[in-house]
C-alpha cells in the first residue's frame, strides 16, 4: 500500500491561500468566485465587500449590490447557523445540507423550553406574515410576541422557515441584514435530497479551503462529523496526512502550491472565514494572535493584514486612510508593500 503523502502546516496555508485568491486574484466573475472560495460570512454586511476586493481583479461595490438585487446572490442564515452570503445555486444545496441537523441542533440547546412551545403555529404565523412580501424583523418579531410566544423562538424560526435577507438591508449602504423574505418567493426553489447537499458542501469546503479532516469540514458546516462520513466513501478524493499524521482529504484536482510559493499581502475584513478555527491547521493566524483577533472587546473580530501568508496586524479606515497596528516590527520591504496595498484599499473603501 501506498504510504499517504504528508503536508507540511506551510503547504497547507498555500494551498489555503490558492483556493482563497488569496496568492493571485481570481479573473472569474463574481459568482464562480463566490462559489469557489465557499461564500462568505456576513454578520457584517461590509465584509463581503472587502473580502472580495481581496480576492477579485476590478472588483467594484455596485457589483455585488447589484448581484443581490438580482437575487444572483442570496443572504441568509445558513452555515454554523451565521449569515452568509453564496451564489442562488449553493443556497438550496446548503440548505439541504444542514436543515435537519441545524434543527437537531437547535432542540437540543432549548431542550428545557422546546416541549412547552407552539413551533408548529409560530411556523404558519411566520410564513403567512410573509406571504405579502419582505418584512423587518422587529416586525417579526413582535407579531411572535403578540401570539404570546417567548423571544426564544425567533431564533428558532431560522432553523424551520427558509428566510432569505434581501436587499436593500445587508449591503454596503444599508449595513444591517434585518429586511427578509421567504426564501422560495424571493429566489427560484430547487428540492435537493440532503446526500446530495452533503456531497456538494464537502466539495465546495475542500475546494475552498483543504485539504481538510472531517471534523475540520463539519466544523466549518455546523454539523456533526458522523453526518459526513458516510458521504466520503461516495466521494474520489485523495488522501494526505498532516506533519502530527492526521489524515486529510482533498479533492484530486484542486491546487497545492509549493510550499515556498510568495504570497502577497492581503488585508482581510472582520470575519473572514479563513480565520476560523476550522482552518487551524493552515496556520494563517498564528495561535498566539488569536486572542488579538478575536476576544469579548471585540465580538466582530478584527479586521487583520497578512504578511507572508499569516495575519501580522490589524487595521482600521479612519479619516480616508487605512491605518496599521502591526502585532510585531515589519520588514521594509512588507511595510512598502502593505503601504501601497493600504493605499488601494483606503480608495476603494472611499470610493
Amino acid at each position: 500500500m501506498t504510504a499517504e503523502p504528508t503536508l507540511t502546516s506551510r503547504e497547507l496555508n498555500r494551498a489555503l491561500l490558492a483556493r482563497q485568491f488569496l496568492l493571485e486574484r481570481s479573473t472569474l466573475g463574481l459568482i464562480p468566485t463566490l462559489e469557489r472560495i465557499g461564500g462568505l460570512q456576513t454578520q457584517y454586511a461590509p465584509s463581503a465587500y472587502i473580502g472580495l476586493w481581496s480576492r477579485m481583479r476590478n472588483f467594484r461595490r455596485e457589483g455585488l449590490t447589484t448581484a443581490l438585487e438580482q437575487r444572483r446572490v442570496i443572504q441568509g442564515t445558513l452555515l454554523r447557523s451565521t449569515i452568509h452570503m453564496v451564489s442562488a445555486r449553493d443556497y438550496w444545496l446548503f440548505l439541504a445540507a444542514i436543515r435537519q441537523p441545524r434543527q437537531e441542533w437547535w432542540r437540543r440547546i432549548t431542550r428545557h423550553e422546546f416541549g412547552h412551545l407552539d413551533m408548529e403555529g409560530a411556523v404558519a404565523a411566520l410564513r403567512e406574515h410573509l406571504a405579502g412580501g419582505p418584512r423587518r424583523a422587529d416586525e417579526l418579531k413582535a407579531m411572535l410576541a403578540a401570539r404570546g410566544l417567548p423571544s426564544l423562538i425567533w431564533g428558532g424560526m431560522a432553523q424551520w422557515v427558509d428566510m432569505v435577507r434581501v436587499p436593500p438591508s445587508g449591503t454596503w449602504e444599508q449595513r444591517r441584514a434585518d429586511l427578509y423574505s421567504l426564501a422560495e418567493t424571493w429566489t427560484r426553489p430547487a428540492a435537493h435530497q440532503e446526500s446530495a447537499g452533503l456531497e456538494h458542501l464537502i466539495r465546495r469546503y475542500l475546494g475552498g479551503f483543504g485539504p481538510a479532516s472531517i471534523k475540520e469540514i463539519a466544523d466549518w458546516a455546523g454539523i456533526p462529523p458522523a453526518t459526513l462520513a458516510p458521504m466520503m466513501d461516495r466521494l474520489a478524493l485523495r488522501r494526505f496526512r498532516d506533519e502530527n499524521g492526521k489524515p486529510l482529504l482533498d479533492l484530486p484536482r484542486a491546487p497545492r502550491p509549493e510550499a515556498s510559493t510568495p504570497a502577497p499581502v492581503r488585508f482581510l475584513p472582520t470575519w473572514d472565514a479563513t480565520l476560523l478555527v476550522h482552518a487551524r491547521r493552515t496556520e494563517i493566524l498564528p495561535e498566539r494572535y488569536r486572542p488579538l483577533v478575536f476576544n469579548t472587546r471585540t465580538p466582530h473580530s478584527a479586521p487583520t493584514f497578512l504578511v507572508d501568508g499569516a495575519v501580522a496586524g490589524t487595521w482600521r479606515f479612519e479619516g480616508g486612510r487605512v491605518e496599521l497596528k502591526p502585532f510585531a516590527p515589519l520588514p521594509t520591504s512588507a511595510r512598502v508593500d502593505l503601504d501601497a496595498e493600504a493605499r488601494r484599499l483606503a480608495r476603494f473603501l472611499s470610493g
